[in-house]
């Protein structure tokens, strides 16, 4: 059975590293990549042997995070796209696992930020003068921050932990 579980399993961090370059190279996730996580959970789920209060508490926090980001975004903290990417992450942590991943993404998003503002600070200003688009523009001065990028470290480092990845050891 693991040799089924384990790629279906790899569905999501490689899903969650695809929408985290995609927001670093070009400030946008695109919302097929929510919508294919979203797609997914419930097959891998069941293919992983969660049972289903368990898939049923994962949705309430994949919602519970939705409505959270939802008013992120609201106020805005974080861009739609990184709302909706946070909300699926969450979903296929389940619960406790979401909490460690919303700690390991507040602190991937600290690390981002200092690595942006260093960036941002003049000092690499001649390296940053002849790197591609993408780089100049997360240097340029008063830019936005790709969070996608702290939300797929986030996932990477809670993968683990999460409710489908340890439904899948159990």
């Amino acid at each position: 059975m693991q040799a089924i579980q384990i790629p279906l399993l790899l569905i999501f961090p490689a899903l969650a590293v695809i929408g985290g370059l995609k927001d670093l190279t070009s400030y946008t996730i695109p919302n097929w990549i929510s919508l294919a996580l979203i797609a997914a959970f419930v097959p891998v789920a069941l293919v992983c042997g969660a049972p289903l209060a368990q898939i049923g508490l994962c949705l309430a926090v994949g919602l519970a995070t939705l409505v959270l980001s939802m008013g992120m975004f609201a106020a805005g903290w974080i861009g739609g796209g990184d709302g909706k990417l946070l909300a699926v992450c969450a979903l296929w942590m389940g619960w406790p696992g979401a909490l460690l991943f919303l700690l390991f993404t507040a602190l991937a998003g600290g690390g981002l930020t200092l690595a942006i503002l260093t960036l941002r600070s003049g000092y690499l200003a001649p390296a940053v003068a002849g790197a591609p688009a993408w780089v100049r523009r997360l240097g340029a001065s008063g830019g936005d921050l790709p969070y996608g990028v702290a939300i797929a470290v986030g996932a990477l480092a809670a993968f683990p932990h999460g409710a489908l990845a340890l439904a899948a050891l159990g």
